[in-house]
This record gives C-alpha cells, structure tokens and sequence, in this order.
C-alpha cells in the first residue's frame, strides 16, 4: 500500500472512535492487525479501508459483544451476522431481566419480615389463568402497569385482570385451601410469565404478599418473587358494571373461528351474524366471507374489529365453543367459554367507516 494512503496509529485512532492502546489490543489478538509496521521502529501504520472494520469492531464492543463473537460477526456474511447479533442481544436482554429478578429477590429479603398468606391455588389451574390473562396486557412504555396482571383477593376467591385498553380479561379462581386475605396489587407480566412453567408443575402453590411484591412457594421448589408495579391500575369494575344490555348472541366452534380469522388478509376483520351462521370476511369487504355455523340469537349484525383485539380474545377461551355476547355494531363484546364461565374477555370494536 503505498505510503500516502496510511494513517499513524494516532490518526487512525481519532478516525474510528478508538485508542491507540486499543488498536494495539485488537492487532495483537489478531482482529485488526496494522497494515504496515515499521521493521525499524515499530511504528504501526493503517489504511483507510481499514475505518469500516474497526468502526464496526467499536460498536460490537460497545454492545458488550465477547471478542470470540466478534471475531465471527466481522468474518460473516450479512444474514449471518445478523443472526449472531440477534442471538447475542437476546443473551444479554435476557441477563438482564434475570438480574433484575434477583436484585429483587434480594430486596424483598433484607426487611426479613415474614411474607403474608394470601391464598393458595392449584398449580397447572393459574398458570393457564396467568397464560390466558396476560394475553390482553400491554407493553405501552408511557403506562407501564398495564404490562402487569391485577390480582384481587377477598378471602374466598382470586381474580386476575389484564388490559391494554382494547381488550379486557378477567377470570376468577377459588382457592384449594383455607380462606386467606384481602389483598390486592398489579404485578409485572413478565415475572408471571418467567414463573409460569414451575406453577404448572407444582399441584398447588401459595401466594403470599412479601415487601414490594408477591412470593409463590411450592413445596420441594425455589421460592419465586414477581415484582409489584407502580402506578394505578384502570378501575375494570365500573366498565364491567355499566355495559349495556346483551341485544344477541353467537356460540360458535373455536378453532374454526381461529382458523377463518388467521386465514383473512388485512388487519381489520368484520363479522357478520345471522340466521344461525358467523361470516368472517374482511373489514373492507374485498373477498367472500367464510361463513360458520353458529346458535345465534338476536337481529342480524355486522361488527368490526382490529385482528390483534380478537384473535388472542378468542384464542384464550376455554374448551371447544365460544360464546359472544352482542351489544350492537359498535358495543363492547364479552367473549366467553360456552361451557367455563370464569374467564372473560371484552373486546372493542373498531367504528364502521
């Protein structure tokens, strides 16, 4: 290379974001060797098609990346190394959300006062409900509480509640042992989901109110701390007490309702409902509909919906049938278990254009 195209070390150091020291560090572990060293001196020189490498070298580090990964990340092609990124991102996200775990384990520990029983519950029973709950949870960074699951104790039952303001899910289970407390606090999605697979391993499991957060206790296992979320979550029981009244109502089979909504283009989803049948077709009414059959009740109705609002409505029902009840084309729709009563979820219609 000839000599007006190389840089010094210092040059090169300023023009790529690193030191000197750590050009040094990366040429001696053979990531970024020098393209030029003087035999005499030891001057170090680099060229200029050499930024672009040790630019991309900074950031993998700045990212945390380990020299191994980086070392494989700069040989790879772009699809490759997209997929080490990614793998290496979800490795420290990952890390991350377990420390903040911990840290709160250990938080809750310090006051060393004895957590307050709450209530307990068959393990596999709310693992499904905390599963089928969470489904209408939020991750909205301006509201963070609604990426929690509200739990309400009153001593005879347990109620779990998730909303991201379009959907609403609630469902209410009766303890397997004795009574407990009245308690009530939201607690972090994402703890919930962490502890989900031990709770529905475990025949029953014991919630208990610890500093900050709830504890769940199984025998034989780890005891599982799931944070408290600050700030206040909506007020379901005025929503759920001032729905107008049931005008209609379908029962229609589950999976083929899944089916029908997964198979439609587009985002939005109209259904249509009468004489015995559920049209599923496209908001925008560009193809024929597929039509289910149903037990209705009521006046004919056309009722729209955003996919993402009804889909996981539906796919979190129990058993086989669904039953929706009807307030009119632009009424909240209680979506429910034809034959559980305890899970519930309201879903917003969108307007018709």
């Amino acid at each position: 290379m000839p000599n007006s195209e190389l840089m010094p070390i210092g040059a090169f150091a300023r023009r790529c974001g690193l030191t000197p020291s750590a050009l040094r560090f990366y040429a001696d572990s053979g990531l970024l060797p020098p393209a030029e060293v003087d035999p005499l001196t030891g001057y170090r020189s680099y060229g200029a098609g050499q930024v672009a490498r040790a630019t991309a070298l900074r950031r993998l580090r700045e990212i945390a990346m380990p020299l191994p990964a980086v070392e494989a990340v700069l040989a790879a092609g772009p699809e490759e190394a997209s997929r080490l990124l990614d793998a290496h991102v979800a490795k420290v996200v990952g890390g991350a959300a377990a420390a903040v775990r911990g840290a709160a384990v250990v938080r809750a520990s310090l006051g060393g006062a004895p957590g307050v029983p709450i209530a307990a519950l068959k393990g596999p029973v709310l693992a499904d409900a905390v599963e089928q709950v969470l489904s209408a949870s939020a991750g909205d960074p301006e509201t963070p509480v609604l990426a929690g699951l509200r739990i309400e104790a009153d001593g005879e039952e347990v109620s779990l509640t998730a909303t991201d303001r379009y959907r609403l899910c609630t469902r209410t289970l009766v303890p397997a042992g004795a009574p407990g407390r009245a308690w009530a606090g939201t607690v972090d999605g994402g703890d919930l989901r962490a502890a989900a697979p031990a709770i529905r391993r475990s025949p029953l499991v014991r919630l208990e109110a610890a500093p900050h957060g709830i504890r769940i206790r199984a025998a034989g296992r780890e005891d599982r701390y799931c944070r408290l979320l600050a700030g206040e979550f909506p007020d379901h029981r005025p929503v759920l007490a001032s729905l107008g009244e049931v005008t209609g109502r379908a029962t229609v089979a589950k999976e083929p309702l899944l089916r029908a909504l997964e198979e439609l283009p587009g985002d939005r989803v109209a259904l249509h409902i009468a004489d015995g049948a559920v049209d599923v077709r496209p908001a925008d009414g560009g193809r024929p509909g597929t039509p289910l059959p149903a037990t209705t009740t009521g006046g004919a109705l056309r009722i729209r919906f955003e996919l993402t609002t009804l889909h996981p409505a539906v796919s979190g029902a129990i058993g086989p049938d669904v039953m929706l009840d009807l307030r009119g084309h632009d009424g909240p729709v209680t979506i429910r278990s034809a034959d559980r009563g305890d899970l519930t979820t309201l879903a917003m219609p969108v307007p018709a254009p």
